[in-house]
């Protein structure tokens, strides 16, 4: 189970009742924080948001829209007593920030704090459940976006069939991981006889400021659902560029490149009081271009959006 919290969703400056870039994907298990803008606790108390299941913070990079909330997290934390490692995955430079505010504030804090920088491609969390990748997106600094999948889920034992069969219960957990059984006269037994495969493992990927980048659409294959900035709207391109920012169109397109089944928008210019034309030039395009979009539908649990 993925569910997807928006903290923030606006660009540089807070504005009309909407928060810097922060976001919370929660599974049964625990809870990642992706980017930490200015005001991100108190979002954190409008939306029901535990800090204490959060074990990995996420900082695509060093704007301070994306991480000006983060110190004064780490604080709080601390002063709620927190002794759970947390693990902080942030460009290299971020690590020499942190230790200089808590130096200078003469704080130490109550927990471990391990800091993992950001330098090349690749899974940087191997969770029991669950692993993230990050990958490099175009912008004016070093700047990266998360890929987040949940592992394969095992196949299900019909046990009834498994009994037919005359299967052990010890063999159970092989049959969960796809193996066949050999019985004692050495028939073999196919595993989709006694099994059904398992839930479809879910994906989310989050692109954090890019501009448009084709390449983006290999990285973020077949994703359930994607996160893609759109700064500006499409008469404003040229703006967009020039900041190494996007378009709602263009994130559109990339979506319907990688196949995503769901877009999702944000990090939008204060020059924008109002959101909806971002709403419809996303579905606009993708009509036009024939794609299938159901607004209605995402395979996610749960989504909740706020401005």
């Amino acid at each position: 189970m993925f569910a997807l919290t928006i903290l923030g969703n606006n660009s540089a400056i807070p504005a009309f009742d909407r928060n810097p870039t922060a976001q919370v994907l929660q599974t049964m298990d625990e809870s990642f924080l992706i980017d930490c803008g200015e005001g991100t606790q108190m979002q954190f108390s409008k939306y029901k948001v535990k800090r204490s299941k959060i074990n990995h913070i996420f900082i695509s990079h060093l704007h301070g829209d994306h991480y000006f909330g983060l110190i004064g997290l780490l604080t709080s934390m601390s002063l709620l007593n927190r002794t759970q490692d947390l693990h902080l995955h942030a460009p290299p430079e971020l690590e020499q920030l942190v230790d200089l505010q808590l130096k200078f504030a003469a704080t130490n804090l109550s927990y471990p704090l391990h800091f993992h920088p950001l330098k090349e491609e690749g899974i940087i969390v191997e969770g029991n459940k669950i692993t993230v990748e990050c990958f490099k997106v175009k912008h004016r600094i070093d700047c990266w976006g998360f890929l987040f999948k949940e592992k394969r889920n095992l196949r299900k034992v019909n046990a009834e069939r498994a009994k037919i069969y005359e299967i052990p219960a010890s063999f159970y957990e092989k049959l969960q991981q796809g193996f066949d059984y050999a019985n004692k006269k050495g028939t073999i037994v196919p595993n989709d006889e006694v099994t059904v495969p398992g839930q479809k493992v879910k994906s989310y990927a989050y692109c954090a400021d890019t501009i448009y980048d084709e390449s983006l659409a290999e990285k973020v294959k077949d994703v359930d659902l994607l996160y893609h900035e759109t700064t500006y709207l499409k008469n404003l391109h040229e703006r967009a560029a020039a900041r190494f920012h996007s378009t709602t169109e263009q994130a559109a397109n990339i979506a319907k490149k990688a196949g995503a089944k769901k877009l999702l928008i944000g990090h939008f210019s204060s020059k924008y009081e109002s959101l909806d034309e971002f709403l419809q030039k996303r579905l606009r395009f993708l009509k036009i271009r024939n794609w299938r979009y159901r607004e209605a539908v995402i395979s996610f649990s749960h989504l909740a959006l706020s401005h």
